[in-house]
């Protein structure tokens, strides 16, 4: 019964934002709202603890937002003063090959987006370039959704991962583990699955693409592009989990995706494993669907005719920055952590325990993001307007994940801090088969029970598919990961497996399920100018969205069976 209680203000944000289309800022307050009061009247907690674990909440919330902010700023930036539309101009001309169009845009350039901003930017990027190379609105629209998946994790500047290991880090020091280790073995056993399983949806991408939307409808037409998708593959692969062993998740998408793209682009001009025969969409305003063109006005990038190389220039200036600091050149990751560059808020409201630890100069948006995005304003020479609007638009959109992101931590909090001795042990009472020593009565732990009963076996089938509810519902992986990585963590405890790939699973969903989520959707379609074919969307995405769940669940259950567990000491 107490999980199903506690399980109230979660399923409250499924209906809002599934069923009656809240978005995830108006939808999470009132979550929140009721999980307040649950923890208050149900669970207990006085009404000064709440505020305190809620404004707690928002400083940590904080640390997310700041990056989100930057990495948008210069997306903007960079959009107003003509650097976007010379970046893409770069495309034209590699080939003509429409299957290779897509993976190398939408896949390729789409990820390193992804991995540079992320929060809707690469899709709705990307499919503008593919279309005007010659490509179907829809049909554009559809592939770069599928493609922003894979590099959603680590993601925007590693903000999803990071957010999950955040929540969880409380968990991982009760246990005797070491948050900093969780990080890095969470950032590996994200990476390694989920780059095998993106080798399917490289391919996937091209299926979807020849058989849905190509003249034939028949798989045949995607065959002679294997040879290219494996290729991207090995390169991106290669690049993604050598990065994922051995330096920070902020660089792994990022790096790994810029890195691969001059390699890939310099193979396809080559003709290196290329399609022999060309394939393209020349003549589908004549035979495709009339819901595939767009029906509305779709706006441009501004283009100032900018060198690529000064296009290029934040970037690259931003990896090296990151680089440098993450694995601590010049000495740059022990200055940015000192201590006394902490800022720090200790038992908030007087209430003892409740801290905030905030490492600003070790935050991506603060140091490099803001300050390199704000440097580019001069070095491209932009207008006072244009540069007003840039920064006007990145408020306006960081609006929405900042509310989310405000509220999903602060409902997280009551849901982890709630303690109660009698629910405690009345759930006790409620014998697990006499195998667990249940000891915590957190609304968190009693909801894991709960899953653990259910799933006491196969749950690393189940674990990724929590996770594409999530995305779906709130459109970012990030909160996805706020609101239901903890609950991973502690549901893997109970049922006695590694909660490093439990939570891996958690955040590999949560990428997974951008492809079908409501907001990226939504997107989408407006910058294609195809409203109103989101429905279709979901339909033509939700099987590869699925068949990427299976295939990274297996691959992690194989892992388990083999006896591998990464902390060890975090089921001990």
């Amino acid at each position: 019964m107490y999980a199903l209680i506690a399980s109230v203000p979660i399923l409250l944000t499924v209906v809002l934002m599934v069923f009656f289309n809240w978005p995830a800022k108006k939808s999470l307050i009132l979550s929140w709202l009721v999980a307040c009061l649950t923890a208050g009247f149900i669970w207990k907690m006085s009404a000064h603890e709440i505020s305190a674990r809620t404004i707690s909440g928002f400083l940590g919330a904080f640390e997310t937002i700041a990056i989100i902010f930057g990495a948008i700023l210069l997306m903007n930036i960079l959009k107003q003063s003509g650097a976007m539309a010379s970046i893409n101009k770069m495309f034209s001309g590699i080939t003509e090959d429409a299957r290779i169009q897509a993976i190398l845009i939408g896949f390729v350039f789409a990820g390193f987006i992804e991995g540079s901003a992320g929060f809707g930017t690469p899709a709705a990027l990307a499919a503008p370039i593919l279309i005007s190379l010659g490509f179907p609105p829809l049909a554009a629209a559809s592939v770069c959704l599928i493609y922003n998946s894979t590099p959603v994790n680590p993601g925007p500047v590693g903000v999803p991962l990071l957010t999950a290991s955040r929540v969880v880090s409380d968990a991982v020091i009760l246990r005797g583990g070491d948050p900093a280790e969780f990080t890095s073995e969470l950032t590996k056993w994200v990476c390694i699955p989920h780059m095998i399983g993106g080798i399917f949806i490289i391919m996937a991408g091209v299926f979807v693409l020849v058989k849905v939307f190509g003249k034939n409808h028949s798989f045949k037409d995607a065959l002679p592009a294997i040879p290219f998708c494996l290729l991207t593959a090995a390169v991106v692969g290669t690049l993604y989990i050598l990065l994922a062993l051995t330096s920070a998740p902020e660089l792994v998408s990022m790096v790994s995706f810029l890195g691969a793209l001059p390699i890939l682009i310099f193979a396809a001009k080559k003709g290196f494993m290329m399609p022999k025969k060309v394939w393209t969409f020349e003549g589908h305003q004549d035979w495709g669907h009339p819901s595939w063109q767009s029906t509305t006005v779709v706006s441009s990038v501004k283009d100032t005719n900018m060198k690529p190389i000064l296009a290029w220039m934040p970037y690259i200036i931003i990896s090296l920055m990151l680089v440098a600091s993450r694995l601590n050149l010049f000495g740059l990751k022990t200055f940015f952590t000192a201590d006394k560059l902490t800022i720090k808020i200790h038992d908030i409201l007087g209430v003892q325990g409740v801290n905030w630890d905030f490492k600003f100069l070790y935050n991506a948006g603060i140091m490099p993001f803001i300050p390199i995005a704000l440097l580019t304003i001069f070095i491209h020479h932009m207008r006072r307007d244009d540069a007003k609007a840039a920064i006007r638009e990145s408020f306006k959109q960081v609006s929405g994940a900042a509310v989310a992101l405000l509220f999903g931590v602060a409902m997280v909090n009551m849901y982890r801090y709630t303690s109660n001795a009698a629910i405690g042990s009345i759930v006790a009472a409620d014998s697990f088969g006499g195998d667990f020593n249940f000891t915590n009565s957190s609304m968190l732990y009693v909801m894991a029970r709960a899953l653990a009963k259910l799933f006491p076996k196969g749950y690393f089938l189940v674990a990724p598919l929590l996770g594409v509810l999530g995305s779906f519902m709130s459109g970012s992986c990030t909160v996805s990961n706020t609101l239901f990585a903890s609950l991973q963590f502690e549901t893997a405890t109970l049922i006695g497996t590694s909660p490093v790939f439990i939570v891996a699973l958690q955040s590999m969903g949560g990428c997974i399920g951008n492809m079908i989520c409501v907001n990226n959707i939504v997107s989408v379609c407006a910058t294609t100018g195809t409203n109103g074919n989101e429905g279709k969307l979901i339909r033509i995405n939700i099987v590869p969205c699925l068949m990427y769940s299976l295939i990274v669940s297996l691959l992690v259950g194989l892992f388990i069976y083999l006896g591998i567990d990464p902390m060890p000491e975090l089921l001990s």
